[in-house]
């Protein structure tokens, strides 16, 4: 039943994620250009770049899971930044340039966007790519969906987008700069007049970010996975607390293999050799082994995060009420396990201890919507109190279960994307060190962005929610696609600084240009991911809400402490004062 509501939830979220980005981005292209034509223009780019992806998705047989659904979302609000740049870039150089003509015109813009979008997508490409090293198939096949997708939105940027252009009569779309950046011209004086106050609310986030970041934790409660008002919350909150328990613990408890009256054999010893499997299974019931695992159950089951305990203590406690309360003795237990029928046997018996083996099991499951509940911490804790309070040996029991695979795997996620962060940080460094040859300037493109994206770890830390599957990838997918408001600004920068040679003059040219475009798009992002607020899939609305605050505030550093300290270390020489 699970299995199926979530293949409805995933259905359903890639319907009303598409629908809903779509709705809001022809309302951010009405606003940018107020022309119906230049509303059908990029929109018919995205929406061939992501029928083309869902295609090849159907042929190379890619599953669609919780993870990847919003691949759809993603896709069309990456390509329609895309689309914004080149076609806010073609309109801006048409009105600069009335003597070329439309051909010229399109040329010149995809000459001038080509470089910038191609690294703009290769950092995003790369951000995406470091889902890879998580091992876990979900993420990994995230991650080459995404890096597929952009490569096929980069394409289609530059062959069908200038070809629609090309068809487009009305180029007459006035985008208007003193009106449509009176918030970009502010952040500009802001960047100019203040500098030390840029300086020092940047120095605040990041120590803010530190202490937040210091204080994250991963969890896995699968019920809290899902809305309250869902099916899944509902059934898996009644097996909580009626049924006991959803989630499964197994504790193996091993023994000494040969052992008859409490006494262990060695295994070389000619007793061992030669006793048979009856005689094996008599002498295997001892006081010990019994004491231990009823201390074990007891244990467990006072433990208020657990439901229902079963193991051989259960059985043993229901022979003692038919034999008048009267504990079973060793032998007794022997004697009964061999006389008892085999399928009787294979159903009370079995599944609780191995002869064989000599071995014991104790099942248990989690109240999974136990409220405060920290898996890892309970892990720890039984790990803990089996050695310090019951007195096993570490060697004498293993955990294992679901509980433990979602634990383990969440665990070893979070150490592998800390990890891939520093990788996605330096190469990304290397990627604006080859597009710029300058380590200054390569230096100062990346710290508005890594600043975003620790920024919004450590709210998270801050805010005691748990990272899981989804928002675990928050930081490295914000560095790659808040990057790319670097490199456009920059790179713009660094065109406008070569004709104008002076910083501040350079500054309030970019914040009304690039700067128009790259608040556009930011605000196509950040409203594109608010979008998945509507899922159904707790992880997923935390993903858009996170990823949509880290791109708002990777935009207003890129508007405010990018130029500042581009005004500070002038990376570009000093040919003017300023």
């Amino acid at each position: 039943m699970i299995a199926d509501d979530m293949m409805s939830f995933i259905k359903s979220d890639i319907v009303v994620f598409g629908i809903g980005v779509l709705v809001f981005i022809v309302a951010t292209l009405w606003f940018v250009f107020r022309k119906i034509i230049w509303i059908i223009v990029p929109i018919s780019s995205c929406l061939f770049s992501v029928v083309i992806m869902m295609g090849l998705l159907g042929i190379l047989g890619w599953k669609v899971t919780v993870i990847s659904s919003n691949f759809i979302a993603l896709m069309l609000i990456l390509t329609m930044a895309m689309n914004i740049h080149m076609s806010t870039r073609f309109l801006q150089l048409i009105r600069e340039n009335p003597n070329l003509n439309k051909k010229e015109i399109i040329l010149k813009t995809s000459g001038k966007m080509f470089w910038t979008i191609l690294y703009t997508v290769l950092t995003t490409i790369f951000a995406f790519l470091s889902l890879i090293f998580s091992e876990i198939k979900p993420i990994i096949d995230f991650g080459w969906m995404m890096t597929l997708g952009l490569i096929v939105s980069f394409i289609v940027t530059f062959s069908l987008l200038p070809t629609l252009i090309s068809f487009v009569s009305d180029v007459s779309v006035d985008i208007n700069e003193n009106k449509n950046s009176v918030f970009t011209n502010l952040l500009g004086n802001l960047s100019i007049n203040n500098k030390n106050l840029i300086f020092f609310l940047s120095a605040i986030i990041f120590f803010v970010s530190v202490f937040g970041i210091s204080r994250l934790e991963v969890e896995n409660s699968f019920i809290n996975y899902f809305s309250k008002n869902t099916e899944i919350y509902k059934g898996m909150k009644l097996i909580d607390e009626k049924l006991g328990g959803t989630t499964p613990l197994e504790i193996i408890i091993k023994f000494p293999k040969k052992d008859k009256d409490d006494g262990v054999v060695d295994e070389d010893d000619d007793w061992g050799e030669n006793e048979s499997e009856e005689d094996d299974s008599k002498y295997w019931f001892t006081k010990d082994k019994i004491n231990k695992i009823e201390k074990v159950h007891n244990y467990l089951d006072s433990l208020p995060a657990v439901g229902k305990v079963l193991s051989f203590s259960s059985i043993i406690q229901v022979a003692t009420q038919l034999n008048d309360n009267k504990p079973l003795g060793s032998l007794e237990m022997g004697v009964l396990y061999s006389k008892i029928p085999d399928t009787i046997k294979k159903e009370i018996v079995d599944p609780y201890i191995s002869i064989a083996n000599s071995e014991a099991r104790i099942n248990l499951r989690i109240k999974d919507s136990e409220e405060g509940l920290r898996r890892n911490d309970l892990i720890n804790q039984i790990r803990h109190d089996l050695v310090n309070k019951i007195g096993l040996s570490k060697e004498e029991f293993k955990l294992a279960g679901v509980l433990i695979l979602f634990n383990n795997l969440l665990q070893s996620l979070f150490k592998s994307q800390i990890l891939t962060l520093g990788f996605v940080m330096i190469g990304i460094f290397a990627m604006f060190f080859i597009l710029f040859k300058n380590i200054k300037l390569s230096l100062i493109g990346v710290v508005p962005n890594f600043i975003a994206a620790f920024f919004i770890l450590g709210i998270i830390g801050i805010a005691e929610i748990p990272l899981d599957m989804m928002t675990i990838t928050i930081a490295a997918i914000t560095i790659g696609i808040a990057v790319d408001n670097s490199i456009h600004y920059i790179y713009r920068f660094k065109e406008e600084y070569n004709k104008i040679n002076d910083y501040k003059l350079t500054l309030k040219k970019c914040h009304s240009t690039v700067g128009v475009a790259i608040l556009n798009t930011s605000i196509t992002i950040v409203f594109g991911f608010s979008i998945l607020v509507l899922s159904n899939f707790i992880p997923t609305i935390y993903f858009g809400i996170f990823t949509g605050i880290a791109m708002l505030l990777a935009m207003i550093s890129v508007l405010t402490l990018l130029p500042a300290l581009l005004l500070v270390f002038q990376p570009f020489g000093n040919k003017l004062n300023y």
